[in-house]
């Protein structure tokens, strides 16, 4: 049993793998067979519909994330392996699948351009400055974390993950109205370098976020999160997956002017 944590952090690093092989596969392409005269004959490939399997993964690996800290806790299970095996693994769910969901993105947005032909790689490469910010919150609260008991400073990466992974399912699901309003953003290449720019800056500010599973398990600790959970949950039956953007717009707000206990900042 005291193996657990790590095969649930595994697990987590696992399932980002696997996220980035559906996301960068999401793409047409040309495969070659063999035909009735022994020439070769080529046929499109359209794999767009495993981007958003890609999503699902990342949500899975971040269930996994949390799990592993549960049980670690129930089972007074503490390394320093455990430790950095889930910085490693989240780095990678949460960092680098997420990445490849931006550089999908911006190559779709970039192939719309008048000159679509000649893209330069520089233009998706910002996609990948996630991953790398991502890597600096995470050292950062390595050896931070014992000053962070009941709030996080610096937005997890975790939370950055998710929120990148509804964009493939937003695009796919949600009501034709929605995914009009959404595309506005999400396909144009300077709506997608806002929002990097955004969550790189959340990940190493000196803003203090909420903890989605409080310390305390009761209704004055956990208000905030419960009125996340509720809008995600309540806003899914009227917008669809867009509702889980609006969450993690509240729960950012929600970090901002909450006021958090001097007891939980020793």
């Amino acid at each position: 049993m005291k193996h657990l944590p790590n095969l649930l952090t595994l697990a987590n690093l696992f399932c980002g793998c696997i996220a980035i092989a559906y996301i960068l596969s999401a793409q047409p392409y040309l495969s070659m067979s063999v035909g009735h005269a022994g020439l070769p004959t080529w046929q499109w490939i359209n794999g767009a519909q495993q981007m958003y399997l890609g999503s699902l993964f990342i949500v899975i690996a971040a269930v996994c994330d949390m799990l592993d800290g549960m049980v670690a806790r129930a089972l007074k299970v503490f390394s320093p392996i455990g430790k950095d095996l889930d910085s490693l693994a989240d780095i990678v769910s949460f960092g680098v699948a997420p990445s490849t969901i931006l550089f999908k993105l911006l190559w779709d947005s970039l192939t719309g351009e008048k000159n679509a032909f000649d893209i330069n790689m520089l233009g998706m490469a910002p996609a990948f400055l996630i991953a790398c910010f991502g890597a600096l919150r995470l050292a950062k609260f390595n050896i931070t974390s014992d000053a962070q008991k009941g709030y996080f400073i610096g937005m997890p990466i975790p939370a950055v993950g998710l929120f990148v992974a509804t964009f493939p399912l937003i695009l796919w699901f949600s009501p034709a109205k929605v995914i009009h309003y959404v595309s506005v953003v999400l396909q144009n290449k300077w709506g997608i370098y806002a929002i990097i720019a955004v969550l790189c800056w959340f990940m190493v500010s000196k803003i203090k976020f909420l903890k989605l599973v409080p310390g305390k398990m009761s209704i004055g600790q956990m208000w905030p999160q419960l009125l996340i959970v509720a809008t995600a949950i309540g806003g899914y039956f009227v917008l669809g997956y867009a509702a889980f953007p609006l969450a993690f717009i509240l729960y950012v707000l929600l970090s901002i002017i909450h006021k958090f206990p001097e007891a939980a900042q020793v």
